[in-house]
């Protein structure tokens, strides 16, 4: 049986535009607000069970708070109004563990979409 990855502390830098989440593996990860944004978990980003909503310019987009859910995730608030995505442990490590990627496939999708 896999172990279950959870957050050992979760942390707001200074700028309010990056997350750093100490893992109960030991490693500690950065995620952007905008990942987190552009992202988000809620039935509004990922389409209300129709096809998931590109959401864009939210390049300057902060974190204002942080709740959390029960003991299993957190729900984010942000300086757009964004807050009702529910970020659980998994969805957060798995933003940690690839977010360079995350953020090129939408990077190159922005391009795309912007050249029409």
């Amino acid at each position: 049986m896999e172990d279950v990855i959870y957050p050992l502390e979760i942390k707001l830098d200074e700028s309010k535009t990056k997350l750093q989440i100490l893992f109960s593996n030991k490693k500690k990860y950065s995620i952007t607000s905008e990942l987190l944004r552009i992202e988000s978990p809620s039935a509004e980003v990922q389409g209300h069970g129709g096809p998931k909503i590109f959401v864009i310019n939210k390049q300057d987009v902060k974190i204002v708070d942080i709740k959390t859910v029960g003991n299993y995730a957190i729900r984010i608030i942000f300086s757009d109004g964004h807050k009702t995505g529910i970020y659980t442990w998994e969805k957060l490590f798995d933003f940690a563990l690839n977010q360079k990627r995350i953020l090129n496939e939408y990077r190159q999708k922005l391009k795309d979409h912007l050249q029409f």
